[in-house]
């Protein structure tokens, strides 16, 4: 069964009449389309309120006005360096204003963003600058200089800019701040510095180009059924939707202001925080990564309204030693994505807090939410997985649920099966993959991997997963990469990789091993666990390994992935 968009709004606005916060009126079934280019939203945003802060970054603020100079030199230093529109620029930093400043710049010359995550080693750089065909990597020093500098040479790359985590902060803020002083800034061979590069350069107008809503805004790279990174082509005009989506389903207005506690590389951090910050014309408060203190001290400096998290990010807020003493009270919105939510961490986050998660879901594919909790509204729990429901349908999304074996036959109310959506959030494809692009949709509806319920209320609720993707800390972890990184250890014989719950990160990478007759009982878990680590970004590593003298197989010779799973969760 499908539900329009204005039908299970409509539902739902029934069923809430009585909270008295549910405001029919300001969250429409239907929000126009957007014509413009995300550049263009920042740039009216500037021009709108310019002298307004865009981004609060430790001790030291950027307006709008600011932020959007800084990006017009950067983009001048790109028109010098031969970056025109269609190229790609790739940012390998932190929660850091540099990522803005980058992606802006890169904008108004009408380059893709490549988000790359700061845990990736140096093959996972490697593939993902190869793949992507980025001309220009903006990376943070230490980052280019431990994973970046080895490989640089065998991608397209022809201009490494560096900066460091505390070159926008006050000197003795970067000193008495330990995320900020863990290594020293220094300026890597052959790369141009940031900072420097920008007080250098004068703006030239001239050099912005035209950005229409169809070209692509970010290649956000995911995880497929090959187990292969995938480069998700998000457009400036899934962005835009989805960023106004956030603003008028969280009721956002000029008053409220965004806590960055997902990661910029992440769609999350790139819709929900960034994209939405420069929508509404508020501002977003950095802090390099997640620290539950300093997330707690900027929430007492900078007076933040609303976030959206992995619940991993609340958990630890929770379980912080300063959050009894904490001054959270401007904080009045919450949302959590990426992984499940568990319905009693909900209820012991909101005694610490006095906060109410809402659940909010959404993928790369579809530039973050298609489905949310409405704000004011407590989420039901499904009675037969005990789930927490991920919420209805933002506007304009359609949602139905389908049959695991047959995509073209619905399935009915209660019944599991395939969330399948479609909508102005959608991705357009795959960049340069268009048979994985192909088998990613059926009849414009976009397969998500996952599987659901809908009850008959409209709401929707995810209680499992198709594929064996796993989801740690709201990390997508395909386990063939993990078993192609186990089979280079020497005694490796067979691996296979699973998710088994964990009541921190939602789901832990577990590896059984079976090890080759000579090296039988001569390794260690722990010699395992650290030779992936490695090896690999910190949350794809296994946690948990387990020594079995035979994987069991199917009789075609394919992995029981399942009954690894029951194994887990008997033992």
């Amino acid at each position: 069964m499908r539900f329009p968009p204005i039908t299970a709004q409509k539902i739902i606005i029934r069923q809430n009449l009585t909270c008295g916060k549910w405001d029919p009126d300001f969250v429409p079934a239907e929000l126009p389309l957007p014509e413009i280019s995300m550049i263009d939203v920042f740039e009216e945003s500037a021009k709108r309120v310019g002298n307004r802060p865009a981004v609060h970054y430790f001790d030291q603020t950027l307006t709008y006005a600011q932020l959007n100079d800084l990006a017009d030199r950067f983009a001048t230093l790109l028109a010098g360096w031969g970056v025109d529109k269609g190229d790609r620029v790739a940012v390998y930093v932190q929660n850091n204003p540099q990522f803005l400043i980058a992606q802006y710049g890169a904008w108004k010359r009408g380059a893709a963003v490549v988000p790359l995550n700061p845990m990736f080693k140096e093959k996972e750089v490697e593939y993902h600058l190869q793949d992507s065909g980025a001309k220009v990597l903006v990376a943070l020093d230490s980052l280019y200089a431990a994973h970046a500098e080895k490989v640089i040479g065998r991608t397209d790359v022809q201009q490494v800019i560096t900066t460091h985590e505390s070159d926008l902060v006050s000197r003795q803020t970067a000193e008495k701040t330990p995320l900020l002083n863990q290594t020293k800034k220094f300026t890597p061979t052959g790369t141009v510095d940031l900072v420097s590069a920008l007080r250098q350069t004068t703006p030239d107008p001239s050099v912005r180009v035209a950005v229409s809503p169809e070209d692509i805004a970010y290649l956000v790279y995911t995880s497929g059924t090959t187990g292969r990174p995938k480069g998700a082509m998000n457009l400036h005009r899934n962005v835009a939707y989805n960023a106004n989506v956030y603003r008028i389903w969280m009721q956002m207005g000029d008053e409220d202001g965004v806590l960055g506690l997902a990661p910029l590389f992440h769609i999350t951090g790139i819709v929900g925080h960034a994209a939405l910050a420069a929508r509404a014309g508020i501002p977003l408060v950095l802090f390099h990564r997640f620290d539950a203190r300093v997330a707690l001290e900027m929430i007492e400096r900078w007076k933040p309204t609303m976030t959206v998290a992995s619940i991993t990010a609340f958990i630890a807020l929770m379980n912080a030693p300063e959050a009894k003493q904490a001054d959270v009270g401007s904080m009045s919105k919450y949302y959590s994505g990426g992984a499940p939510i568990a319905p009693s961490l909900v209820e012991q986050f909101e005694r610490a807090f006095g906060g109410y998660i809402h659940n909010i879901y959404g993928l790369t594919e579809s530039n973050s939410p298609t489905h949310a909790v409405p704000l004011g509204v407590r989420a039901p729990v499904d009675p037969g997985s005990g789930a927490l429901s991920v919420g209805i349908p933002v506007p304009n999304c359609l949602a139905k649920v389908v049959d695991l074996e047959d995509p073209g036959r619905e399935v009915g109310v209660g019944e599991p099966g395939e969330f399948a959506v479609r909508g102005p959030m959608i991705f357009s494809g795959y960049w340069n993959k268009p048979e994985a692009t192909k088998n990613a949709f059926h009849d414009g509806y976009f397969l998500t991997g996952d599987v659901v319920v809908m009850d008959e209320d409209g709401w929707f609720y995810v209680v499992d997963r198709k594929k064996d993707m796993i989801n740690a800390s709201g990390y997508k972890v395909w386990p063939r990469e993990v078993e192609d990184t186990l089979y280079q250890h020497p005694a490796v014989k067979e691996a296979a990789v699973v998710g088994v719950p964990d009541p921190y990160r939602g789901e832990t990478v577990k590896a059984f091993v079976a090890l080759r007759d000579e090296y039988a009982g001569k390794v260690t878990t722990e010699e395992i666990v650290q030779f992936c680590k490695e090896r690999m970004a910190a949350y794809k590593y296994p946690r948990l390994v387990e020594f079995l003298p035979e994987i069991p197989k199917t009789a075609s010779g394919k992995f029981l992935r399942r009954e690894l799973r029951e194994r887990s969760s008997q033992s």
